[in-house]
């Protein structure tokens, strides 16, 4: 079990009328005493969580595949450009049983999934039992960047986020559970980070020009993030508001929420459907 989740996540969770700009990005007083304080301390930890993670994630999928019915996990990811989702999925989903997991990155809708209502395409990659989905970017693009550029109406906007609270409220009937996280960076650190991407040859490839645009636009973006959040948090999806300025603080952070709602939702060790002494007699004379 983990030696301080509760305190954890809950310093995590997104407050009423929350504030971007007054939830901290990197040093925060919040920060539990008894969590790691440095990166050492940090990888020490995820390498205590990695064993418990991966017995979980395996417990929940072959709940899956025994014949039985089983829940399933969705971790969606959200954040401004390089705020670090990428790197949550390498490291903290890296722990787990790539047989078990289905990530899934959002783009710009094709103009076949545009021709649909937003969740059309949500709908479609959203994981079966047993497995833990990953999206990077989700629904919630249709309410952030097609609000900032406008790309539906105030009235269209403002019909999606009770559509997205009905939605999740769909996904927990289908014992679907949602882990909301805004990777919450600071604009100072986004600058270093394009800034590296930019100097370094084996970086270009995760650099693209709109990330200026989209930096251009940073305050609309976090207001957008503000109304999201604050329109579309509730108790049985709630959002996590985690510090990004610090990657290994992140990665902790989403490790924990993981593994927090893998303990709620990974059922017992499937029964064994045959003899099971019978079977190890029979495998004994067959040796």
């Amino acid at each position: 079990m983990s030696a301080y989740p509760a305190n954890l996540i809950e310093a995590l969770r997104a407050e009423p009328g929350l504030k971007l700009s007054q939830r901290a990005t990197k040093d925060a007083q919040w920060w539990p005493a008894d969590a790691p304080q440095d990166k050492k301390a940090a990888e020490k930890r995820m390498d205590e969580l990695a064993p418990l993670l991966s017995e979980l994630q395996e417990r929940l999928f072959a709940a899956s595949v025994s014949g039985g019915t089983a829940p399933a996990v969705l971790l969606m990811l959200q954040g401004m450009d390089t705020s670090g989702k990428g790197g949550i999925v390498r490291h903290v989903l890296g722990m787990l049983d790539p047989q078990g997991v289905e990530h899934h990155a959002f783009k710009a809708p094709t103009e076949e999934e545009a021709a649909h209502d937003f969740l059309w395409r949500i709908t479609k990659q959203l994981p079966a039992g047993g497995l833990v989905g990953v999206f990077d970017r989700s629904h919630y693009e249709d309410v952030l960047v097609a609000k900032v550029k406008g790309y539906a109406s105030p009235d269209v906007i403002e019909s999606r986020y009770g559509k997205i609270v009905d939605f999740e409220k769909q996904l927990l009937e289908q014992e679907i559970l949602p882990i909301k996280v805004m990777l919450h960076i600071s604009r100072e650190e986004q600058y270093e980070r394009l800034a590296e991407r930019l100097e370094r040859a084996d970086k270009h490839w995760k650099y693209s020009p709109g990330d200026v645009d989209d930096r251009l636009l940073w305050d609309d973006f976090q207001a957008a993030y503000e109304v999201a959040i604050n329109r579309t948090d509730n108790q049985n999806a709630p959002w996590h508001i985690v510090p990004a300025d610090q990657k290994w603080k992140a990665r902790l952070c989403v490790a924990e929420l993981l593994l927090a709602a893998l303990e709620r939702v990974a059922p017992d060790w499937p029964a064994a459907t045959f003899d099971v002494k019978r079977e190890q007699a029979r495998l004994e004379a067959a040796k």
